[in-house]
């Protein structure tokens, strides 16, 4: 799988071995997972290196009814992280985003209770939102510096950071943003097979369908087109489907 370190043995689908962008592909029992009928095919695509990275770095920092949530960063990972932060229990909801069509995203699909534009204001912005506060719980699904710091300075006293987002720097203080108010950084990578099994049936009780998220779909003849238009980083989830599904 892909979170095995070894450069031996690593053989991760779509990468060490071929077959991630083809009409079939040749898997080990012991890898897969059992899609419940409640869930669509495209549901379960995204329940590795989607959903599962982002309940894995949820996992990691405790979500429950106490808790704001920032999240930075909305693209598809970033748009999962608000919609299982609800589904965890999270009372506040926040995400903040440099790309106007990304914010406009989650406020029509109401993954956030507030959207707020990223930009010089944004870590006061979300104070305000919490009552002087800030967040307990961040998750940084940008990648970039400057969303590593919103996350991290928004983020209230005791309270707890994910960085899921790939690649990268980041600069902070490490006494004022860090130490004196004992916050906690954690970095989580993709997931496993049992937090996959896991995952799909706790979307079965809440009612998710990670589907919800996708807002293109492309035969795999235009692959190239549905990883182009991703790429402009102004779209939801995009799908590489069968004939049948691409109008669905």
């Amino acid at each position: 799988m892909i979170s095995c370190t070894s450069e031996e043995y690593r053989r991760a689908y779509g990468w060490q071995r071929d077959g991630g962008m083809a009409p079939y592909i040749l898997a080990e029992e012991k890898d897969l997972v059992l899609l419940p009928d409640e869930l669509s095919y495209t549901d379960g695509a995204q329940v590795a290196c989607g959903f599962g990275t982002v309940y894995e770095g949820l996992e990691k920092i405790g979500i429950s009814g106490n808790d704001a949530v920032l999240v930075v960063g909305l693209g598809p990972v970033g748009l999962a992280a608000l919609m299982l932060s609800r589904a965890l229990g999270a009372t506040t909801l926040i995400g903040t985003d440099t790309v106007p069509e990304r914010l406009e995203l989650a406020k029509q699909l109401g993954l956030a209770d507030h959207v707020v534009p990223a930009g010089p204001d944004t870590v006061a912005r979300v104070q305000e939102l919490t009552g002087g506060s800030g967040v307990e719980r961040a998750v940084d699904c940008s990648g970039a510096d400057q969303g590593r710091q919103t996350a991290i300075r928004a983020t209230r006293k005791w309270g707890r950071i994910v960085f899921i987002g790939e690649g990268g720097t980041v600069t902070f203080n490490p006494s004022p943003d860090i130490i004196h108010d004992q916050k906690t950084i954690y970095g989580s990578w993709v997931t496993n097979i049992w937090r996959m099994e896991e995952l799909v049936e706790r979307l079965v009780r809440w009612g998710i369908h990670p589907e919800d998220l996708v807002t293109h779909r492309f035969p795999l003849e235009r692959a190239n087109d549905a990883y182009e238009l991703m790429a402009g980083g102004k779209c939801g989830k995009v799908a590489v489907v069968f004939d049948e599904e691409v109008n669905a």
